[in-house]
């Protein structure tokens, strides 16, 4: 069975492990029917005789050649990949056909001489051929019920490839040149041929082999080699039936044979080129997840630089504030220490905002409590009171004091405040008058609280105005663009939406909605 892993692996691709779908089990059913249909529309015509043509062997032979080639070169590819026995057997049998084709073709009586030598000696390699391709694909069945791994076909995978080739082109050696050598044997051998004994036990032989792999069927190629063996079965029927050749019955043998044989060529490419359409799916996907990590990596890194700018920004603020106020001649030491305080206070932030990060990286949500977002206002108010004081900016609040709890990380939803005033703040710096920024809160509908921050700069181009959240994308100088792109981050983390839209006065406002606690 295929392993049940996150990835495709060999069992979940290869035809020779994939176990068939129910639409690939209807059209091998289907060709099998149509396999059958045909003999049993051939029987009644089986002995008409036809006009002998001397291309059909050539042409047979050399159809029959390449599609066997192809097959078992796919086959010992596959075998390469799982190492198993049962396809070293079954890619041997094909090998095996493939060469037998070559003295098949050339010893036919009335292509190159009519002797009675020439046609023994090819009904003979005619007989080999077909016992020799049942018997390999019986080791194929037998093989299957037992492939624990061996530990010698891992390590010297070339040699049970090269060893297997050599082996069948050593016997198809023998099968033909042994007849050809001592003129006794094709005698002897056609008596057996022409015997019921001899028809029967191939018979046999391949109605054993159809029933072991429909009985043992786990696999697309168990299903496919069940057509070939159909195939195979119709051949040697006809063959049996009309005794001659240049028939009706003799010509629609080969057919019926080549058919089956060319089902599971097809099948093979299509599942390789199957294969690799999954590969190049998978190559480009690869390539897409690769640049998404650097292009997060590249967010991640942009996103922690401009949270880390606001707290390292008031920190060095802070001591050269400290700094002037005991440089003077009457060191205000109330001063300082508040100074100090605002710079313990920024180095505590920084703290928490690297715990966020990597809260929000990792889809944390341990953090939450429940939060009172009129507070959480307050508090962020007072952390940039002297940025408000020192570009003069006065502040307008409407907060609806029933305003529900809602569930949230502090850092986080105090950081989406931050960006947002500090956005209001440097929208307004070079606005000469007003300056005002309105915050207010309110209750929307029966769980969703949404606070809205708006100033009165020149506002956002409605053009830009669906791209301002997009991560790198900034209209300032100075800007990296990340800020707003993690306001959103954040709130969508916490179920909630963020939206900007331009003031009824002048300016831009940005609202977030975050769902109210239902207790």
């Amino acid at each position: 069975m295929p392993r049940t892993t996150g990835v495709l692996d060999e069992q979940q691709v290869l035809l020779s492990t994939l176990p068939p779908s129910r639409g690939q089990t209807r059209l091998a059913l289907a060709s099998a029917v149509l396999l059958l249909a045909a003999f049993c529309g051939t029987l009644p015509f089986a002995t008409l005789p036809l006009r002998y043509t001397r291309e059909f062997i050539p042409a047979y032979a050399t159809a029959m050649f390449v599609i066997s080639l192809i097959t078992a070169a796919l086959l010992y590819v596959q075998f390469s990949i799982v190492r198993s026995r049962a396809l070293l057997a079954v890619s041997g049998g094909y090998l095996f056909s493939t060469l037998m084709t070559i003295p098949w073709a050339l010893t036919f009586p009335d292509l190159f001489e009519q002797t009675d030598m020439a046609s023994t000696t090819w009904g003979l390699l005619s007989t080999l051929w077909h016992l020799g391709f049942v018997l390999f694909v019986l080791a194929y069945t037998f093989l299957k019920e037992d492939e624990s791994p061996i530990e010698w076909l891992r390590s010297s995978l070339p040699f049970a490839v090269l060893a297997s080739a050599g082996g069948v082109v050593i016997a198809d050696a023998l099968v033909w040149l042994v007849p050809t050598t001592d003129p006794t044997i094709p005698t002897t051998l056609a008596l057996f041929e022409r015997s019921y004994s001899y028809w029967h036990a191939l018979l046999f032989l391949a109605f054993l082999a159809l029933a072991l792999l429909w009985t043992r069927r786990r696999s697309v190629l168990d299903l496919w080699l069940m057509v070939v063996m159909c195939g195979l079965l119709i051949e040697l029927c006809l063959i049996f039936l009309v005794g001659r050749r240049y028939v009706v019955g003799w010509y629609a043998a080969r057919v019926c044979f080549l058919i089956s044989s060319t089902l599971v060529l097809a099948i093979l490419l299509s599942e390789t080129a199957l294969l690799y359409r999954r590969l190049a799916r998978a190559v480009v996907a690869q390539s897409r997840e690769r640049e998404a990590r650097l292009m997060t990596m590249d967010v991640l890194s942009a996103s922690i630089a401009h949270e880390m700018n606001q707290p390292l920004a008031s920190i060095v603020t802070n001591a050269d504030a400290a700094a002037r106020w005991m440089g003077r001649p009457s060191p205000d030491f109330d001063e300082v220490q508040a100074s100090l305080d605002q710079i313990r206070n920024a180095a505590y932030r920084a703290r928490d905002l690297i715990g966020s990060i990597r809260s929000m990286v990792k889809r944390d949500a341990g953090n939450r409590t429940l939060l009172d977002l009129n507070d959480l206002v307050r508090d962020v108010l007072a952390l940039t009171q002297r940025e408000l004081q020192r570009s003069r900016i006065s502040v307008e609040m409407k907060l609806d004091q029933h305003l529900p709890l809602t569930k949230g990380d502090r850092v986080q939803l105090q950081q989406v405040l931050i960006n947002l005033f500090t956005n209001a703040i440097e929208a307004m710096a070079e606005q000469k008058w007003p300056r005002i920024l309105r915050i207010t809160s309110v209750i929307e509908g029966p769980s969703r609280v949404v606070i809205s921050v708006a100033d009165s700069g020149n506002g956002i181009d409605p053009k830009i105005i669906d791209r301002v959240f997009n991560p790198l994308f900034t209209t300032k100088s100075n800007g990296m663009g990340m800020g707003l792109a993690i306001c959103r981050s954040i709130i969508e983390g916490h179920d909630g939406r963020l939206w900007a839209s331009a003031g009824a006065q002048g300016g831009a406002v940005f609202q977030f909605a975050l769902p109210a606690d239902a207790a």
